[in-house]
């Protein structure tokens, strides 16, 4: 999979400080809150393992899968909901944890939902921003970094379901995806 990396961008050393740094941050916001943290499957699996060890205050957890990718590089412009989370979140703080935010419709759509179910806060937070893709109004409260317009894989991201085990992020060779 190395081979398959035109350059690293985000190496495993400098990934623990971001997230170490964002879950100080977040850990402020939320101390008294008990927020649910919902992890945006699945690319987001490994950032959210991280993030919550990284939270030292009360929290509790679900899982959504939602996505407007499929096995494509590009959005297709309609976002799918394959699991909904389980949780009340009437009354609640939510935070929803991504891997990246590209086009922004997956969490806009989920912040929608939130806020129709009566959430006293939704908040997003997001390992990646790539805002120079941006489609709809939507920014994210919790950023690790800002990324150019690159075709990323690993620690969590993938391409095919493929190089989400890396434990960086790296630019994948474009002859694989084009």
């Amino acid at each position: 999979m190395n081979n398959d990396i035109e350059k690293i961008i985000l190496d495993e050393k400098e990934i623990r400080r971001l997230v170490k740094k964002l879950g100080k941050k977040m850990t402020e916001d939320y101390k008294d809150k008990n927020p649910i943290v919902v992890c945006v499957l699945k690319g987001a699996s490994v950032f959210f393992t991280d993030i919550i060890r990284a939270m030292d205050c009360p929290l509790e957890i679900d899982f959504v899968s939602a996505s407007s990718y499929g096995n494509s590089t590009t959005s297709e412009g309609s976002v799918a909901i394959k699991k909904d989370i389980t949780k009340n979140v009437s009354g609640r703080h939510v935070i929803f944890v991504e891997d990246i935010i590209d086009t922004g419709r997956t969490l806009k759509t989920l912040k929608d939902m939130m806020e129709h179910r009566g959430a006293s806060s939704v908040k997003l937070c997001a390992f990646l921003d790539k805002p120079s893709r941006r489609v709809v109004d939507i920014d994210a409260d919790y950023v690790c970094t800002d990324i150019d317009d690159m075709f990323v894989v690993g620690y969590g991201l993938d391409y095919a379901e493929k190089y989400r085990n890396l434990p960086y992020i790296g630019v994948l060779k474009e002859e694989l995806y084009k």
